[in-house]
């Protein structure tokens, strides 16, 4: 009964909150994303994919799986920045057998998400806004017996959230991403897609319970 009395709380927590003021200046944002954040190597499997995930259903088809955690913290208001790390796994079957390939990073992430006036619409369906973001730091993708690139990562695109609750919103993200670096393939890039979720926090109450979990 305690657990379930203190997840509804973490989730009347995370509703309390006015709408529009999620982006404001001393919020945190914490979340993630599923899906392609890094250029997967030509040929092969690693793109995670619109969610994140895919297992073949067919005799011999493989799997891919990525997660992207994400936290950052507003500076001023629609501004953003913070890291994200970058983890995936994908095993393909190729005419050696099967090739696995890892990919990781760790990046500093920045975001600037446009006012409703300069979104070019009436802030799609009331509870929206447009973003951009922009990402750079070191990463890496491994390949068993095939292409290896270890270096520096960039991306770039614009996305968008669409807040079902003042706090919590679902996001979609196009972004340009780079990857130049040693190994046998020097520079690779690929267009990624991906969705996620994030959940916006006013850093006072972070601290304040965090102080005293007791607030939960």
């Amino acid at each position: 009964m305690k657990k379930i009395l203190c997840l509804l709380g973490v989730a009347a927590f995370v509703t309390i909150g006015v709408a529009n003021a999620q982006i404001e200046k001393g919020n945190l944002m914490v979340g993630s994303d599923l899906g392609s954040s890094l250029a997967s190597p030509s040929g092969s499997a690693t793109n995670s994919g619109l969610f994140g995930m895919n297992f073949g259903l067919n005799k011999g088809d493989g799997f891919n799986i990525g997660i992207n955690p994400k936290i950052g913290y507003f500076v001023k208001d629609n501004v953003m920045i913070g890291g994200v790390v970058n983890l995936g796994f994908s095993k393909a079957p190729n005419y050696n057998g099967a090739a696995k390939t890892t990919s990781y990073g760790i990046q500093a992430l920045g975001r600037y998400y446009l006012n409703p006036g300069e979104q070019g619409v009436n802030n799609l369906l009331k509870h929206g806004r447009f973003f951009g973001e922009v990402n750079a730091g070191f990463a890496g993708f491994n390949t068993t017996g095939g292409n290896t690139t270890n270096g520096f990562a960039f991306g770039f695109g614009p996305g968008y959230s669409y807040f079902i609750t003042p706090n919590v919103a679902l996001e979609g993200l196009l972004k340009y991403n780079g990857l130049v670096g040693g190994g046998n393939t020097t520079y690779r890039h690929a267009i990624g897609l991906s969705l996620g979720i994030q959940v916006f926090l006013p850093s006072a109450k972070v601290k304040s319970i965090v102080n005293d979990p007791s607030q939960l």
